[in-house]
This record gives structure tokens, C-alpha cells and sequence, in this order.
């Protein structure tokens, strides 16, 4: 400013210009240079203002206006809801999204989680015993398209002042949601997923390339028992010897339809129905995630409550197989309580995505993945 001496405001809406289309910007300067009229990028028009803000091209003056709105809501929600609970006289203890813990959950009766519905999925990721009740409170209500939907909090800044304190004497709704158990099985080691709320996504970490797996269905593998060896009056076998000396014995297993028998957490499965899958990843969801991006992509409505889950393969590439229609029954179906989806990861690279972008895990080629809804259920405080 101080070289080309000019104000913070020109200086600001230049440095916007620029930014959204630099090519554009540079040719302008160097027509003014050569005696073209001088354009003012300090002059923002209301229907040019609405034009770049519906193309997400919103001068950062504007967007740090409305960033600075819901902010200064947030906050205020925050101050309200403390005062709340020091009227009701509850002991409490913030903590902010980022610096949460497990160990600020000990003792702690009710977490309250306030923002919205990403607020309420990062906390519930920390409940992995579901042993405490989760209350979401929207502290932005919907206003404006980009603001928070609020589907997973019961309570508004709005409505929170009458609501919060029947919460805290027992009223409200408090519902059981299911969630999803995802364990991954690599080579050398077998990873347990925070449960998901809402949904997981599996694909390839490039959107444009093919997502690669077999896809089939478990079913637990009954083992005989080994009879311990008697060792007869004077053998000298103690107990403990009869025990190693059985659990050394090989056990037979008996073949399934592909001669697949695998294993988690020490449990023999038999992998039935299998199929090989090139798509573009596959989603998964619970009943409380089914209206979500299950929806968008096409999936089944679901009861929010509902134990089952929900799988739908997304854009899988059927054209060159002889049985179209029967594969293409198998893209969307519902896994209920007492069974278990079973992926072999078939792509050099995979990821998983747990209720959104922000907590994922790495796959690799060979990867197996366990799913089905055993995780410990979530109470979560539902609208009424």
C-alpha cells in the first residue's frame, strides 16, 4: 500500500481480483497501464455481490463477515448454555472440538456438544462405550443455505433456555442409535475403527479411479472342541500340560463354497457370496445416516432408530458381465443385526472415511475389512 499508495480498501479488492481470476487481473492492468479506463475493485454491486457469492467467489471482506457472524453466534450460544447450567447449579467443564479427550470423560454424566451436526459426530466418535448420553445443540439454527442443517441436535440457541434445564431433570427424548463397527485386518496387525454414526465411505483416495475389492458375507466358522488327553494313573500330566498339549493339536476347518476361511479377532469366518467389485467405492450407513449422503446417492430411507445397516456401491461398472440385472440387485441392499459384510481390498491404495473427510484410515492392497452394526449403540438425544 505504502509503493502504490493506496488505501487498505483498494488494496484489499485488488488482492480479492486477483485472486479469484488472476489472468483476468493482470491483462486489466496492463490495458490501464497503456491509457484503458481504471477499474475501482472497491465497488462491489448487490447483484454482482450475490452472482460471486452463488459461485463461491465471494470477496474474503464478505466471507469474513458472515464467518465473523457465526462466530459471534457460536460464542454467545456457548455463554448462554453456561449460564444455563450454572443456574441449574451443574458442575461442568468446557472443553474446546479440538483439545476433547478421553480422559475429560471421567465422571462425566451427559456430554453436550455445541455447533452442529460435524460437532456432534466428532464428539460421539469419543463415546466409544455408549455409555453416556450425547445431547447435540445447534448454536447457528438454519438461516441461510450454508449455515448448519442441525439433523443430529435435539436443541437450538433459539429454544435452549426452556429445554436444556427438562434435559437435566430427566425430560427430552434420548433415543438409541446404532452404529458402525468397522475392524480392518492388514498383515501384521488388526485395527478396530471408532464407531460411525452416520456413515463410512471406502474408495480409492483418487475420486477418479477405480476402486478395487471383492465384496461377500461372513459367517462364523463353529470350531469342534479338542478333547484334552487323558494321561491315565502315574502319567505325571498336570492340567496345565493337558491344555498346552491340546491347544498344539491342528484344527480342521471345514471348506467353504471357495475354500475361504478368515479370521478377526481370532474367530474363524467362512466368506460366502462373494463378488469382484470395480466402482467407484462403496458407502455404508446407519439408519440415522440413511437420510444423509446415503440419500443423495440413491440408498433406501431408514428408520433413524433402526439396528440394521444400509451398503449401496456406488457406480459399479457391471456393462461386460453376463448376469447385469442379478449383479445389479446386490449394489444397495440392508445388513441386518446378525450379519457381517466382508470387503478384500483388490487396489494398490484405499481409504476409509468415518462420518465425513476429517478421520480416515489407510488401506493397502490385501487389506480385509469387517462390517456390521456391533459396535455399542449411541443415546443420543433426539428432537421432540
Amino acid at each position: 500500500m505504502a509503493q502504490t499508495k493506496c488505501s487498505r480498501a483498494e488494496a484489499q479488492g485488488n488482492m480479492d481480483a486477483y485472486f479469484n481470476n488472476g489472468a483476468d487481473w493482470a491483462y486489466q492492468k496492463s490495458e490501464e497501464a497503456r491509457g484503458a479506463p481504471k477499474v475501482d475493485y472497491t465497488e462491489l454491486k448487490p447483484k454482482e455481490a450475490v452472482l460471486l457469492k452463488l459461485r463461491g467467489e465471494a470477496p474474503k471482506a464478505l466471507r469474513w463477515k458472515r464467518l465473523e457472524s457465526r462466530y459471534h453466534s457460536h460464542k454467545e450460544c456457548v455463554e448462554n448454555l453456561v449460564s444455563i447450567l450454572k443456574a441449574n447449579n451443574v458442575a461442568f467443564s468446557c472443553v474446546n472440538r479440538v483439545e476433547l479427550d478421553r480422559q475429560h470423560l471421567a465422571d462425566v454424566d451427559l456430554m453436550i456438544a455445541v455447533g452442529g451436526d460435524g460437532t456432534v459426530l466428532s464428539s460421539a466418535h469419543f463415546l466409544d462405550h455408549g455409555t453416556i448420553p450425547l445431547l447435540g445443540i445447534n448454536s447457528d439454527p438454519i438461516s441461510e443455505e450454508d449455515k448448519s442443517h442441525g439433523a443430529l441436535c435435539a436443541v437450538t440457541a433459539l429454544d435452549m433456555k426452556e429445554k436444556i434445564p427438562q434435559i437435566l431433570f430427566g425430560g427430552g427424548k434420548l433415543s438409541t442409535r446404532a452404529r458402525i463397527q468397522c475392524i480392518v485386518k492388514s498383515t501384521f496387525s488388526e485395527t478396530h475403527l471408532v464407531p460411525a454414526l452416520n456413515d463410512i465411505l471406502i474408495a480409492n483416495p483418487s475420486p477418479a479411479a477405480v476402486s478395487r475389492f471383492r465384496m461377500g458375507w461372513l459367517k462364523e466358522v463353529i470350531e469342534p472342541p479338542t478333547p484334552l488327553r487323558d494321561g491315565g494313573g502315574g502319567s505325571g500330566l498336570t492340567q496345565a500340560t493337558k491344555l498346552a498339549s491340546s491347544l498344539s493339536e491342528p484344527r480342521i476347518l471345514p471348506k467353504g463354497q471357495y475354500g475361504t476361511i478368515t479370521r478377526f479377532g481370532g474367530r474363524p469366518y467362512e466368506v460366502q457370496n462373494s463378488l469382484n467389485v470395480w466402482s467407484s467405492g462403496m458407502w455404508v450407513s446407519t439408519g440415522t445416516g440413511a437420510s444423509a449422503a446415503m440419500a443423495a446417492a440413491g440408498g433406501q430411507p431408514m428408520n433413524e432408530c433402526s439396528s440394521d445397516l444400509q451398503y449401496l456401491i456406488r457406480e459399479h461398472m457391471i456393462e461386460n458381465s453376463p448376469n447385469k440385472e442379478e449383479i445389479r440387485d446386490l449394489d444397495n441392499g440392508i445388513l441386518d443385526k446378525n450379519q457381517h459384510l466382508h470387503l478384500r481390498w483388490n487396489s494398490q491404495k484405499g481409504r476409509i472415511f468415518i462420518d465425513g473427510s476429517h478421520l480416515i484410515h489407510n488401506l493397502e492392497l490385501g487389506d480385509e475389512i469387517l462390517i456390521d452394526s456391533k459396535a455399542p449403540p449411541l443415546a443420543l438425544y433426539s428432537k421432540w
